[in-house]
């Protein structure tokens, strides 16, 4: 039946059908915004009751939708908003639960969760992270006395040192380097000067560690381990003053080399099962009856430990007697132990895939030492693992993430100029994409390593002990560094494999598992730290709502647990958000046009890490701990965010220089394809399925949409570290480059170099030659024909066979008599 005309029934019916749909959408639009800007809850109970007044007022909608929706409201916003009711009928109940279900917390888990201190992982876990505040972190510095060090001493050191020599032929550091490390006080470069030490800053720490390493991985061993956790560290934070005054001085001097002994055969990993016991009792020194500790250990993996005159040892110490008037067990303890008592057996070497820098056990028979003798005392006593935590947090921090930014680094300088002076088919082999391919990662590695480094560096010279990005670094930095000797291998070849003199290669491939294996395994530290410390440390609620259970703390576990419920409504609003608009609203600084959209990146995936870690831990509990590979994946999600942050930042600390934007965005293209695939591998494994469900329509609402680095920019990004220019210096700076061209590296260089300024008479011949107008005899000598036909004259001619001969001396691989090898 038709309407008559000018009847307008059908027309008000279709919009009192549309008007609740529209603000049905403008409901939802301002509880995402709402959520989106983590509105606090009163204003956010104010603006929805604005609109419900608009919608009561303007709204055409079927009778009794107001109403409704006023109830809804009211219900919601008394529960919300009144402490006393939520707390009756939401968060006590809560607190019940999580009581029961919560697991039990060992004192040495207790201890590791408060050791150190959280810094930009915090922020990133906000889901929310304050870029401005990032590039307002100061850039990386040296105080002309550091850089003096580092241009002067550091240098000579480096130069002492042959690796083939230290690793063949005496399996150790030369007399003279040995000296010079005493002499110049590379043992003391964390002790203050006060002590007679260089009271270095990390910066500057790390800055010689990296260069060292650069130079020949057991040097940089070698100087690390006193100034990383070791009795110089320990003393400083927590020795008395009679322990400093009279140790300090004679470690910065040299007289004294320290090690560290915490891992046993039954005790690597967890360390907290140290078997090795010191027993309360009185014993003889100098002829006196004293009280002290008797020890027996055995410990492995000691570095230093064949040489060392000082040793800092972990064990449990026990009164059986209760001669301190205290409990039988006392806990981990540390001491210092000069090696030459009774009862110490060390000397021996382990030999670590090759290495030469000094390793070994070391074991201990009923070894009496004085109380004194314990780091800080008496009151040391049973206070060993948080010493230990705490220094880890810093020296961690150092010293691996510098050896390992230094193998990526060299790996990234000799295969960059090996691939440009090394030809197959008439072109360089950089020139092929297989090689590029290669390459690219390598140039890679080197820049976001040495990001990660030195931003890690200036947190810890900001006061900062940061337990969670030490793991991070610890772990993405040495594995990294394996990786890009890996690639650089591969594209060596027989250059590579072939050890001798005049490979610089082949040991840092051979000893790429070391730092893998130590101050955490990789794999503890990657399955279990990373995430399962940081998602406790770093969550802006979780470990205050931990403390609260444990206290019994029911109105601050209430305050935690409903800003826990905004937090993740936040992070899940803006997943959404930011996915549906390719994170386009996103903050990004000002300061940064260039990567701005790498800012803006970062930002949705940190929104979607917070919420796929509150999920995770909302639906597994406990048991998130036993889901490895999860914590794993989420731990990589975390850690590639700091990486990504630390290579903007960098970017922004070295001036935003054009020819580093194409390594940049390679960077960040690379990291933000390998976050959505472990965010994505986070939610195919996530056993509570229709959350998991939930989670990828927020955090993917329009698919995966990254796929990493294109071909071209890698082609771009391989030929950096090929062609001289300030791009490539950039991306070396601070490693040992040799200039001399009768060592190993610096004939490399020296052939690049050459190769490079040869490159256009190359050319010209390469193109009379195809052209037929240069025409060579049957002896090759492609040169001399072209000096006679008058296409160079002889200083190009000379330039051209001093190229070459460059070329032909990188490209020459050592043998040996077999009667040496046999030798050997």
């Amino acid at each position: 039946m038709t309407s008559p005309p000018g009847d307008d029934t059908d027309s008000t019916a279709t919009e009192a059908g549309m008007i609740p749909v529209f603000w049905l959408f403008a409901f939802l639009a301002l509880v995402g915004t709402l959520a989106y800007r983590r509105t606090p809850l009163t204003a956010a109970t104010a603006a929805v009751a604005a609109y419900l007044a608009l919608f009561t007022l303007l709204g055409r909608h079927a009778p009794g939708w107001d109403i409704l929706a006023w109830a809804a409201f009211a219900v919601v916003a008394v529960v919300l908003n009144n402490v006393r009711l939520r707390r009756r009928l939401l968060s006590d109940p809560a607190f019940t639960r999580a009581t029961t279900a919560m697991p039990a917390i060992s004192e040495t888990e207790r201890i590791a969760l408060d050791a150190g201190t959280v810094w930009w992982d915090a922020e990133l876990f906000t889901g929310r992270p304050d870029w401005d505040n990032l590039l307002d972190y100061p850039a990386p510095s040296l105080s002309p006395e550091e850089q003096a060090f580092l241009d002067g001493p550091c240098e000579t050191l480096c130069a002492m040192v042959d690796d083939w020599e230290v690793t063949h032929e005496r399996l150790d550091l030369p007399p003279q380097a040995w000296e010079y490390i005493r002499e110049q006080g590379f043992f003391g470069l964390i002790i203050p000067a006060a002590y007679g030490g260089k009271g270095f800053s990390a910066q500057a720490h790390s800055a010689v560690a990296m260069k060292l390493a650069s130079r020949s991985g057991d040097l940089g061993s070698t100087v690390m381990v006193p100034n990383s956790l070791g009795p110089a560290e320990l003393l400083l934070r927590y020795g008395t003053d009679t322990q400093r005054d009279y140790y300090l001085p004679r470690l910065a001097r040299g007289e004294e080399i320290p090690c560290f002994a915490l891992t046993g055969p039954l005790a690597g990993s967890d360390a907290g099962a140290i078997p090795d016991t010191g027993v309360v009792c009185h014993g003889e020194v100098n002829g006196e009856q004293v009280l002290g500790l008797r020890l027996n250990w055995e410990k492995r993996y000691i570095t230093l430990g064949p040489v060392a005159t000082l040793l800092g040892l972990a064990f449990r110490a026990r009164d059986p007697e209760g001669l301190l008037g205290g409990p039988d067990e006392l806990g981990i303890t540390l001491a210092l132990i000069p090696t030459d008592t009774p009862g110490v057996e060390i000397g021996r070497r382990h030999f670590p895939l090759n290495a030469a820098f000094m390793n070994g056990p070391n074991r201990g028979h009923d070894v009496f030492i004085p109380l004194e003798q314990v780091i800080g005392g008496r009151e040391g006593i049973g206070e060993g693992w948080r010493m230990l935590m705490n220094c880890l947090s810093v020296g961690r921090s150092i010293s691996l993430p510098s050896a390992g930014t230094a193998q990526a680094r060299m790996a990234a300088w000799t295969t960059g100029a090996y691939a440009r002076v090394r030809e197959q088919f008439g072109l360089p082999i950089g020139e092929f994409e297989g090689v590029q391919e290669a390459l690219a990662r390598i140039t890679g590695n080197a820049y976001v390593t040495e990001a990660a480094r030195a931003l890690t560096a200036t947190a810890v010279d900001q006061g900062e002990a940061p337990a969670v990005l030490s793991a991070v670094v610890k772990y993405h930095l040495t594995e990294r560094a394996r990786a890009s000797v890996t690639d650089a291998m591969d594209v060596h070849g027989g250059k590579g494999i072939c050890l001798g003199p005049n490979n610089y290669l082949g040991r840092a491939w051979q000893t790429a598992p070391i730092p893998i294996t130590v101050e955490g395994s990789n794999i503890l530290t990657r399955n279990m730290m990373i995430f399962g410390q940081g998602a406790i440390r770093c969550h802006p609620h979780v470990l205050a709502e931990m403390r609260a259970l444990q206290d019994g703390d029911r109105a601050a576990f209430d305050r935690e647990l409903f800003a826990h419920a905004g937090f993740t409504l936040s992070n899940a609003a803006r997943s959404l958000i930011l996915g549906l608009t390719g994170a386009r609203v996103a903050a990004a600084p000002e300061r940064a046009d260039a990567t701005r959209d790498e800012f803006r990146a970062l930002s949705r995936y940190a929104a979607a890490f917070a919420l796929c870690a509150d999920a995770a831990m909302l639906s597994l509990g406990g048991a998130l701990k036993r889901r490895e590979r999860l914590s794993a994946r989420l731990g990589d999600v975390l850690s590639l965010l700091y990486l990504g942050s630390a290579t903007l930042k960098r970017f922004h600390d070295d001036g935003s220089p054009r020819s580093d934007l194409p390594v940049v965005r390679w960077v960040m293209a690379e990291t933000l394809a390998l976050i959505e695939a472990r965010l994505d591998a986070v939610m195919a494994n996530l056993p509570a399925r229709p959350l998991a469900w939930l989670l990828r329509g927020l955090i993917f609402p329009l698919g995966r949409r990254r796929r990493g680095p294109d071909d071209a920019l890698g082609r771009t990004v391989a030929a950096v570290p090929m062609q001289p220019g300030s791009a490539r210096d950039r991306l070396l700076r601070g490693i040992y480059r040799s200039a001399d061209p009768a060592e190993a590296t610096g004939a490399l260089e020296d052939a690049l170099q050459r190769t490079v300024a040869a490159a256009p008479l190359e050319r010209r011949l390469h193109d009379a030659l195809r052209a037929g107008t240069l025409r060579v005899d049957t002896d090759g000598d492609d040169i001399a024909a072209a000096r006679a036909a008058g296409l160079v004259d002889d200083a190009e001619a000379e330039k051209l066979r001093t190229a070459r001969r460059a070329r032909r001396t990188v490209i020459d691989v050592d043998d040996f008599d077999p009667g040496a090898l046999g030798k050997r």
